[in-house]
């Protein structure tokens, strides 16, 4: 039974502990108002809610602590009344177990789910407390006591202005008008923030913006449009101002996975499945898909175009479709290009296209007939595989290699057929500069007649000192045409030997050289004639200088990175001298430039309108985000000036003997 007085007192405790800060905080505006009618009233009914709620708690624990220790299996009761052996026993085991689970918390928690906090009592009893001081307070309610008493008014003292801020969102947001005290707000771009005096009147303190702006006095209300996050200052106080840029559609396209995706042979649909995103409404979302029929010079396109239909949400649309060919026009051979363009509804819309994505249905191999092989023949010639496909179809190769267990015929074959398109491609470029048509000899060229004389020079070579040759490219030209040669060489060889990870990098290298020749401004450039001044004899072997041009080599200097005015300002920060001469321009320039992140540039403004009010120790600070926005030193590479004679290279000889 001293047990389960023990638990029952903690369980009490907590309860009152539980309802305490109630009691005080109702005491506290009657003790501030020296009330004694009204302390002892509020004393009065707390001391009857703690004798309430002991009783309560008294009464009920055992089911209290039932609902909240399951452990306890429904028989607290026991710990009142045992009268059987048994029901001891049970008794036993429920106080070993109480003595782990109910630590503190679990009390307190009993107290926190069983006893209200009583908010209500608390403010009951702080509004009657302020309707007793507003009473006490009235002007006339000292003065209507006293007869005979004069009163005397003060003197009028012209109220002091209230500013309300005033936030209207562009029309195509849907965002509603808001209307209030300052306060720090996040607000679409392009939105009109209003700041009026409450009563009409003019204004007699300006609206100072962090990005050096300041709103004029003397007019009721001052507008600006928002197209930055700034913080704004009115009479000393600052308050955020954040702009929430109006983002371009986005457009996901879940299928097909890939960029170019191959139909498998016979296939009879395509699946696309598209998404557009805008943050405020999808204004246009259309599907635009081109057919191609046809190879060589007889290729026919077709164009269609498709709007995808509008979803409840305007934000954005989703939309899948699985397409028969026979819908899409499709034939085996064809290709379907097709990309998806859409444009949100803000002022200027933002027009947005995603990537071309493909579907290709391959066309039936056909079987070559034997018995024609005399008759003459009219085959297309194979288009040319890119060097991306061939980097793609090593890849593959390499991964399919790692997946799973290849036996060596399989991956021999499409090394050597990777290795044959690589072979195209390279005699491809390689008709600009002569080369030489095939990695092995004699693989394009027919068999001669047994006992047949050879030919050797124009069977395996190639005429290398032609005109033509010589003069269709420049030499800039010609090196990165050797330089993708070269790798293509390299990427065959390794293919053929069927070592495709090793042929990779010369495939990259390759790449970027045909990329670079893509990309170049001028691919032809005629050469023309160097008609080099006359010598003069008179002035040969006489050592004069004059009027030669210097063979000392001018080194590259680095940009200047930092403007001079910055300069001086980091420098002036460092003491306590005076500051440049419109320095404020010159810092908020350049950290709108250089600082992008909003709460990083707000924080450089606030340093910047704080040492312009004159606090000396946010100096360091503003400092610290001005080096802050220089960034990294740009590194430049220069090279030594050397001379290269006769002499030095036989002194050089000399030395590594």
């Amino acid at each position: 039974m001293r047990a389960a007085a023990d638990i029952a007192s903690r369980i009490r405790r907590a309860a009152l502990l539980r309802r305490a800060p109630v009691w005080a905080g109702g005491l506290l505006p009657w003790l501030a108002l020296r009330s004694v009618a009204g302390a002892a009233v509020w004393s009065a009914w707390c001391a009857w809610d703690a004798f309430r709620l002991n009783r309560a708690a008294a009464a009920h624990w055992p089911r209290w602590l039932d609902d909240a220790l399951p452990e306890l299996e429904d028989s607290s009761a026991l710990l009142l009344d045992a009268q059987t052996p048994v029901a001891r026993l049970q008794r036993e085991r429920l106080l070993a177990r109480i003595d782990a689970a109910l630590t503190g918390s679990a009390v307190r928690a009993i107290a926190s789910e069983r006893v209200k906090p009583g908010l209500p009592w608390l403010g009951l009893s702080v509004l009657a407390a302020a309707s007793l001081w507003l009473a006490a307070s009235h002007p006339f309610a000292t003065t209507a006591k006293v007869p005979g008493l004069r009163t005397v008014l003060p003197q009028a003292v012209p109220p002091r202005q209230q500013l309300v801020l005033k936030v209207v969102p562009p029309a195509y947001t849907g965002a509603p008008a808001s209307e209030g005290a300052p306060r720090d707000l996040q607000v679409p771009e392009s939105s009109q923030v209003e700041w009026c005096e409450k009563g009409g009147a003019p204004l007699d303190a300006p609206v100072e913006l962090s990005s050096g702006q300041s709103l004029p006095t003397g007019q009721p209300c001052v507008r600006w449009t928002a197209s930055e996050s700034v913080f704004w200052r009115w009479k000393g106080t600052r308050y955020n101002l954040k702009v929430t840029l109006d983002q371009p559609p986005e457009i996901v396209i879940s299928a097909p996975s890939e960029m170019v995706h191959e139909l498998r042979e016979g296939a009879q649909t395509a699946a696309m499945a598209v998404s557009v995103r805008d943050d405020y409404r999808v204004q246009r979302a259309t599907v635009h898909m081109t057919l191609a029929r046809g190879s060589g010079e007889n290729i026919r396109f077709s164009d269609r175009e498709m709007p995808l239909p509008e979803s409840p949400d305007p934000r954005k649309r989703d939309w899948s479709r699985t397409w028969t060919l026979k819908d899409l026009g499709m034939e085996p051979g064809d290709e379907l290009y097709f990309f998806v363009r859409a444009s949100d509804n803000a002022a200027k819309p933002h027009s947005v296209q995603s990537p071309t994505y493909t579907l290709r249905l391959p066309a039936p191999k056909q079987e070559a007939d034997t018995e024609s092989a005399a008759l003459p023949t009219l085959v297309k010639p194979e288009s040319l595989r890119s060097q991306r496909q061939i980097i793609i179809d090593t890849e593959q190769l390499i991964a399919d290699m790692r997946a799973r267990h290849m036996d060596a015929d399989t991956v021999r074959e499409r090394s050597q057929t990777i290795a044959s398109d690589q072979g195209a491609l390279r005699r491809r470029y390689g008709q600009f500069l002569g080369e030489e048509s095939t990695l092995f000899g004699g693989d394009d060229h027919d068999d001669d007649q047994p006992g047949a004389k050879k030919d050797v020079l124009h069977e395996f070579g190639h005429a290398h000192d032609q005109a033509e040759n010589a003069t269709l490219f420049d030499d800039a030209t010609k090196k990165v045409l050797r330089r993708a040669l070269s790798a293509m060489w390299d990427a065959e060889k390794a293919l053929r030997a069927i070592s495709p990870k090793t042929a990779l990098p010369p495939e990259y290298k390759a790449l970027d050289a045909v990329k670079e020749l893509q990309q170049a401004d001028r691919i032809y450039l005629h050469k023309t004639a160097f008609a080099p001044p006359p010598i003069k004899e008179d002035k040969r072997m006489t050592g004069d200088m004059a009027g030669s041009a210097s063979s000392k080599r001018v080194q590259d200097e680095a940009p200047g990175k930092v403007p001079q005015q910055l300069r001086e300002l980091v420098q002036a920060l460092s003491t306590d001298g005076p500051l440049p001469a419109l320095w404020t321009r010159t810092a908020q320039d350049w950290v709108r430039e250089r600082i992008t992140v909003d709460e990083q540039r707000l924080a450089a403004q606030q340093a910047i309108q704080d040492v312009a009010d004159g606090c000396a120790p946010c100096r360091a600070n503003l400092r610290a985000y001005l080096r802050g926005g220089i960034g990294a030193p740009q590194l430049l590479l220069q090279a030594k000036p050397t001379v290269d004679t006769p002499f030095t290279r036989a002194w050089r000889a000399e030395e590594k003997k």
